[in-house]
């Protein structure tokens, strides 16, 4: 007769199935971002709720419970995998327990009806098209952040879900100053009255021609077409179903080359992550993301601190020319890396250069900090929008499509998400400075089309990891320091006098 499994490995059991179902829902939104009839908006809302509202019952179940409680008794190691999988796994029980099914179906079909409504909003530049969703997302978000009732304010109910540990207050404290040093540096930019024009990145791009480009340089940098694939849709992003399959999508522009190519090697970034954590834990804490803020920095580390640095541009410049020679035959590399590093205010985030990027997420970060904590009434939205907006970046948008509308997060419910953007590029900027220090001549290593040393490094350093180690203690277990914006800091100088002098 065989032995009975231990706790742990019955714990191992209920988490995996858990995340099979759970996987089953990521399917849905993916197929619901991409190949969805319209028609079909409301049944997939009822299917994605019902999903939600099995999925809560396992994470909230008494057998969890137990298992939990024997689990922690037979573990007494701190710093294993098997005492993060108990610890992280503890963690989500005892915050899903406070939030009632009913608010978990509820914000599952809620949000799958919303996005429609954004959809319709946006191509029609008429944000009281999504008003009334919005303020039915923020009053759930309220209940969910009643619920689950923070020690501080109720942001922290929400950024805890994609930062474990962090506080508005703590991101306050990184941005407020990080605003400042980034304001001053736009100012020195602009005043230095150099524009570097982005005209050889504008012209005739078929689409086909940016796909193929895309594809070869996921592959290049390590992505497993074999365990993934890439979709076009309004909003690009990353599905992971686990790291046997991982969906990417993205949206190209045949006039302007930076949007889809970049938009890919952004989420390429996430899809390195997602196939990089160990399939072996699969559904355990150990095999997830340790947080959206590092998975943002690895985006970010592909998309900035390698897509537009010379030297990548060095090896795929003759590949772009193959697929586009009248758009790119006189294109000096130098004028290519002037067009893709150019400092100048834009109205959408996705399109914004690095500097501003982060002005960007200050904005986003106050407006739903005020929304969800009743400073601010949705009905104020754009308004509140356009003059932050102008007062950051200098400019004003002229519609709602270019203003409050252009992000799909809030009608997805992801309030708290947008500061992770920003705590992205700071741990992204930390971690690349460690790989130089590490790998040698990375420059040179990217000119000769060289990146699997890097998706390497990066596997090794964080991706086998999953949620071992907190995000924090991760980045200090890297670099030997703890999180700082200096890196970034430094990185936006150091190109910005290269550019502008």
């Amino acid at each position: 007769m065989a032995p009975m499994p231990s706790a742990y490995e019955r714990l191992r059991a209920h988490l995996r199935e858990t995340a099979v179902l759970s996987s089953c829902s990521r399917i849905l939104g993916w197929d619901r971002e991409t190949y969805l009839p319209r028609g079909a908006t409301g049944l997939r809302a009822d299917q994605t709720a019902l999903l939600a509202r099995l999925a809560h019952e396992r994470r909230t179940s008494p057998a969890l419970r137990d298992l939990l409680a024997e689990a922690r008794e037979a573990c007494p190691e701190r710093d294993s995998p098997r005492a993060a999988n108990v610890r992280e796994a503890q963690r989500e029980f005892e915050r899903a327990t406070r939030i009632p099914a009913a608010l978990i179906e509820e914000r599952a079909r809620l949000t799958t009806l919303a996005r429609q409504a954004w959809l319709d909003a946006r191509a029609k530049r008429q944000f009281g098209i999504f008003l009334p969703w919005l303020g039915k997302i923020v009053q759930l978000c309220r209940d969910e952040a009643e619920a689950l009732d923070p020690p501080g304010e109720a942001y922290d109910a929400h950024l805890d879900e994609y930062e474990p540990g962090a506080t508005a207050k703590e991101i306050e404290a990184v941005l407020s100053p990080l605003r400042d040093a980034l304001a001053a540096l736009l100012r020195r930019v602009l005043a230095s009255g150099k524009r570097l024009p982005d005209a050889p990145v504008r012209g005739d791009f078929p689409v086909e021609g940016q796909r193929r480009l895309s594809g070869r340089v996921l592959e290049a940098i390590g992505f497993d077409f074999s365990r993934g694939r890439t979709d076009l849709t309004a909003h690009a992003f990353c599905g992971g179903m686990g790291p046997f399959d991982v969906r990417l999508s993205s949206r190209f522009d045949p006039g302007f080359l930076v949007d889809g190519f970049f938009g890919t090697l952004h989420e390429g970034g996430h899809g390195l992550y997602e196939q990089g954590l160990d399939p072996d834990e699969f559904g355990m804490p150990c095999g997830t993301a340790c947080s959206l803020g590092i998975h943002e920095s690895q985006s970010r580390l592909w998309e900035n601190l390698v897509g537009r640095s010379r030297a990548f541009w060095r090896h795929f410049l003759p590949a772009a020319r193959k697929e586009f020679p009248d758009a790119l035959r006189d294109v000096t590399p130098d004028a290519l890396h002037g067009a893709l590093n150019g400092i100048q205010p834009t109205f959408i985030r996705v399109d914004a250069d690095e500097l501003t990027y982060n002005l960007h997420i200050c904005l986003r970060f106050d407006l739903e900090r005020a929304l969800l904590s009743g400073d601010l009434d949705a009905t104020d939205l754009p308004q509140a929008w356009n003059d932050g907006f102008e007062r950051l970046l200098g400019i004003r948008p002229a519609h709602d499509a270019d203003g409050c509308l252009q992000d799909i997060h809030w009608s997805a419910g992801l309030v708290g998400y947008f500061p992770t953007y920003t705590l992205g590029n700071l741990y992204g900027a930390q971690i690349f400075e460690r790989a130089r220090e590490e790998l040698g001549d990375l420059d040179a290593a990217f000119a000769r089309g060289e990146f699997l040393p890097l998706r390497d490094w990066l596997r090794e350093k964080i991706y086998r990891h999953g949620m071992r180690y907190p995000a924090k203690d991760l980045v200090a277990r890297i670099t030997g320091n703890p999180p700082s914006p200096r890196p970034l800091l430094t990185h936006l100088e150091r190109r910005c006098a290269e550019l502008y002098g």
